[in-house]
């Protein structure tokens, strides 16, 4: 930065010698009557000019230089207005156009003029009278300019093809030399009220809080004589209008170097008289403080009461109806209606009006016990955003956001500050937000230079601070309430979409979309399998499908996380770690610092720099705990430098609650589901015979998701040499009773055809047995039949149909008859008489077996039955016995729309001949 002073005198023009016609641009709105072109009819009796470089700290620079001149020059009343305009002006120049910026000012009789240049080559020309649109406030483009129409007297914006120059001129208040304070002349009937004499009590308090001098009017005001009153703490007399819960009183007001406001004393007659006072902190001549407390009766306020510091142009140019309201004054108007922009515009403000290189806000969790960060300004915002630092930290009363607190060098005291860590301030004020006795925030300001800031830059923060602090908490009330109705919804519709999957792997994969990116940028899920197995990596996510891999990796070679049953979200620092570490191994060895000098530059650093930036912010972990048991854990993370604010936190924690408990009952179904399918496969043959001359063909549907054991069975198995026994059958229900019998007929079947008994004298003794069961037992219906090839071709069937439908026989000529006649069920009576049939299945012919769930498919009112069923098997002459299986099949699944409701079994045998089809 290059500065000069030139008292007195004209400025020189800084435009080349046949430079284009400056062009004049003028202003949309009310603001087009104040611009002007450059006056010379002011005497200039200072100037001071100052050149910048294109980087983001000459900004800073810029407002010191101003606030330096202005203030050397006695404007001390129009400094903050000059200071954020000319940093406006200069952030556009060094920031978004990339420019150096000449910063000029002007002191006149009238005021002061700044002018701000910067050189955008690429700037057209404007047209002159071409209507200018600055947008939206909350733009950056041609903010600069709505604040010159709003702050500044006159202003205006100057093109040549080299340079643009935006200037602005600020009017001096008709006040009488060296006053710090004036008003208008007013009638006598709108001055302010008063008593006949205006009494101002004069009270010294000593360092400790008591009373050390009570003057005359001290006297006549409350009625305590001097001598009764001195020595006394003045927290006896004042009645301080606090709110309970919070440490802030009369004593710490005192310890302040100003204050001023309204609190009450308790009179001599025991009534509280309300005053208006205004506090002043000195030292005498040794060293030791004291507070001087002047003090009118509250309605006689005017005496003592400062006056609000007002926009130092004219009213008379100012438009109908403008809102004076101290907050926008502070904030600008109109103001952001969203929190964010709102928070954002505070800091700005802040670091603004009190020359700091950087500024904060924090907002007080529901707590109050921690501060998270919001917003910031000159800092590392991605890295401290929603960052969390507790209330009570550092020593003594600087460490608590509940009062304010200055700091002239914080490498004195290390950690007072925890946001500052790292960032190299060095000065720091911070004031608190309370609405109503509560705190509700912190807000601060800081500069690289140590000692920069006093009590008086405290004051006139925390009177910002009170001015903004009411629209913060509403604005913050509105997005905490809108968050809340979010996180319901969010949390209905996941409890919706868990409730609907019993599937592990779904369950598993739909906790992870519903978690990124709503609520984080990547999660992973472990997963425990029994209580003393180690946690397993089972699900990881990004929102960038290109990282999961790399994050998979990189969390498969770290320990995984403690299963601690403790609710809530835990950090987890080590996959930051390990990410730092490996993009520093990464970096290395692309440098050939590895070890070998040799080494060629290794390809793959992208993507290990990519992973480590994905998972290099803040990690934490949730437990997944059902039934009182720690089934897993959901890893949540963001990427470098950022963290997760509480809220989010609090709906991850309810979200992990519904997951555990989904994600267990999966669990549990997959258990049960794989018992029940391993016992079902127990219960059916492991495969079917090759028996020479003889197509066998078999299909099984098991009906419902879990296919409950028990149901449907069949079986083909060899009795003898050249004899083969089949069977097909039923057990009434479903579960283990039903499996019980289901195992206990299959087996049976295959031991007493095998002793060389006849079928009936077989299905007699499995009656025997089933009815051995007791109560366990079950009714079966059972198609036992023994099947021997002959020489011929043929096939020679004895056949037993034990309540079971009756079989089919499929002849050459397309005829479809019964096999076999209807005898008694098993499982039911002692005593049976039961017979065998004896059927010649000639070449060509086919024998149809199948049980009920076949035949008593149904749509509506209608069934397929035993005549639907012969009418498809009409159909199936010449086919082999695998195509006559599956045309039974697909035409039984197209008779209703509606899945199956009961098991389904076909067995389908068919002798082709001595040439096979």
């Amino acid at each position: 930065m290059t500065t000069g002073l030139i008292p007195g005198g004209q400025p020189p023009d800084p435009r080349p010698t046949g430079a284009l016609p400056q062009q004049r641009r003028e202003p949309a709105g009310h603001a087009a009557q104040h611009v002007e072109n450059r006056s010379r009819s002011s005497v200039i009796t200072a100037r001071a000019a100052a050149s910048f470089e294109p980087v983001g700290r000459s900004v800073a620079s810029a407002r010191s230089f101003v606030r330096d001149t202005l203030q050397g020059w006695g404007f001390a009343d129009i400094v903050d207005d000059a200071v954020v305009l000319t940093s406006e002006l200069v952030t556009n120049a060094v920031v978004h156009a990339g420019t150096s910026a000449d910063v000029l000012c002007l002191r006149s009789d009238e005021g002061v003029r700044i002018e701000v240049a910067d050189r955008y080559p690429e700037r057209e020309i404007p047209l002159q009278g071409t209507a200018v649109n600055m947008g939206s406030p909350d733009r950056e483009g041609g903010r600069g300019l709505q604040l010159c129409a709003a702050l500044a007297g006159r202003w205006g914006v100057e093109y040549i093809p080299t340079h643009k120059t935006v200037w602005f001129q600020l009017d001096l208040p008709a006040r009488a030399v060296g006053t710090r304070a004036a008003g208008p002349a007013l009638p006598s009937e709108l001055l302010p009220l008063a008593d006949s004499r205006v009494r101002v009590a004069v009270v010294q308090v000593d360092r400790t809080g008591h009373i050390a001098a009570w003057n005359e009017d001290a006297e006549e005001l409350f009625g305590y004589p001097a001598e009764q009153v001195t020595g006394k703490p003045l927290t006896d007399l004042a009645a301080w209008p606090h709110t309970p819960g919070t440490s802030t009183g009369i004593a710490e007001a005192l310890r302040l170097s100003r204050w001023e406001g309204s609190y009450g004393i308790r009179a001599a007659t025991g009534r509280v008289t309300p005053v208006y006072a205004s506090h002043l902190r000195v030292r005498d001549t040794g060293g030791e403080p004291s507070t001087v407390c002047l003090l009118v009766r509250d309605h006689e306020r005017a005496v003592l009461q400062t006056p609000l510091r007002g926009p130092a142009s004219d009213s008379s140019t100012r438009s109908e109806g403008q809102n004076t309201d101290p907050f926008e004054v502070f904030i600008g108007y109109p103001a952001p209606d969203d929190l964010d922009g709102l928070l954002q515009r505070t800091v700005e403000r802040a670091r603004d009006m009190l020359d700091g290189d950087s500024a904060f806000l924090l907002l007080a969790t529901d707590d109050e016990t921690e501060l998270e960060v919001r917003a910031s300004t000159g800092l590392p915002s991605a890295r401290q955003r929603f960052a969390r630092v507790p209330v009570e930290a550092g020593p003594g009363r600087y460490g608590s956001a509940r009062m304010p607190a200055v700091h002239d060098d914080l490498t004195a005291v290390p950690g007072a500050v925890p946001l500052l860590n790292g960032t190299g301030m060095r000065s720091v004020v911070t004031v608190p937000l309370k609405v109503e006795g509560r705190l509700t925030g912190s807000l601060g300001v800081a500069a690289e230079a140590p000692g920069r800031y006093s009590n008086e830059e405290a004051l006139r923060l925390q009177f910002a601070a009170d001015r903004i602090a009411l629209a913060v908490e509403s604005a913050r009330l509105g997005e905490l309430e809108r968050l809340r109705r979010g996180s319901l919804n969010f949390l209905v519709e996941a409890s919706d979409l868990l409730a609907g999957t019993l599937d592990r792997d779904q369950t598993l994969a739909l906790m992870a979309q519903m978690t990124v990116p709503t609520l984080a940028t990547w999660c992973a899920v472990y997963t425990i399998a029994h209580q003393a197995s180690e946690p397993y990596l089972s699900y990881v996510l990004h929102e960038d499908e290109e990282l999961i891999d790399g994050i998979k990796s990189l969390l498969s070679k770290i320990p995984p996380p403690d299963p601690v049953p403790t609710p809530g979200a835990r950090v987890w620092s080590a996959p930051g770690e390990m990410a730092h570490q490996a993009a520093l191994r990464s970096s290395m060895r692309s440098l050939g610092l590895s070890g070998s000098q040799t080494r060629r530059v290794t390809p793959g650093i992208g993507p290990t720099l990519a992973t480590a930036s994905a998972v290099g912010g803040e990690t934490v972990v949730l437990p997944l705990v059902a039934r009182n048991r720690v089934i897993g854990m959901l890893t949540l993370g963001k990427p470098a430098d950022e963290h997760f604010r509480q809220e989010i936190l609090e709906l991850a924690e309810d979200l992990s609650r519904r997951a555990a408990l989904a994600l267990d009952n999966a669990r549990l179904y997959s258990e049960r589901t794989a018992i029940s399918q391993s016992l079902q496969r127990s219960l059916l043959p492991p495969e079917l015979p090759e028996i020479d001359g003889v197509e066998v063909e078999v299909i099984y549907r098991a009906a419902g998701e879990g296919n409950e054991v028990g149901g449907d069975f069949y079986d083909v198995f060899p009795i003898r040499d050249g004899t083969y026994g089949f069977a097909i059958g039923d057990v009434c229900g479903t579960g283990p009773n039903a499996a019980a019998v289901t195992g206990l007929a299959r087996h049976a079947l295959r031991l007493l055809a095998r002793e060389g008994l006849t079928g009936p004298t077989v299905l007699e003794r499995l009656n025997s047995a089933i009815l051995d069961e007791g109560a366990r037992s079950r009714f079966l219906t059972l198609l036992y039949g023994e099947m021997r090839p002959q020489e011929d071709g043929s096939a020679e069937l004895k056949v037993v149909c034990a309540g079971h439908p009756l079989p089919l026989r499929l002849r050459q000529d397309g005829t479809v008859e019964p096999a076999a006649e209807p005898q008694p069920l098993l499982g039911v009576i002692e005593d049976l008489e039961l017979y065998e049939q004896t059927v010649t299945l000639d070449p060509g012919d086919v024998l149809l077996c199948v049980t009920d769930g076949v035949t008593e498919r149904r749509e509506g009112a209608r069934m397929l039955g035993d005549d639907g069923l012969a009418d498809v098997l009409t159909t199936c002459t010449g086919l082999t016995a695998g195509a006559v299986a599956a045309r039974i099949m697909r035409a039984v699944e197209r008779f209703a729309s509606d899945a199956p409701s009961d098991d389904m079994a076909i067995l389908a045998m068919r002798v082709p001949g001595l040439h096979k089809d």
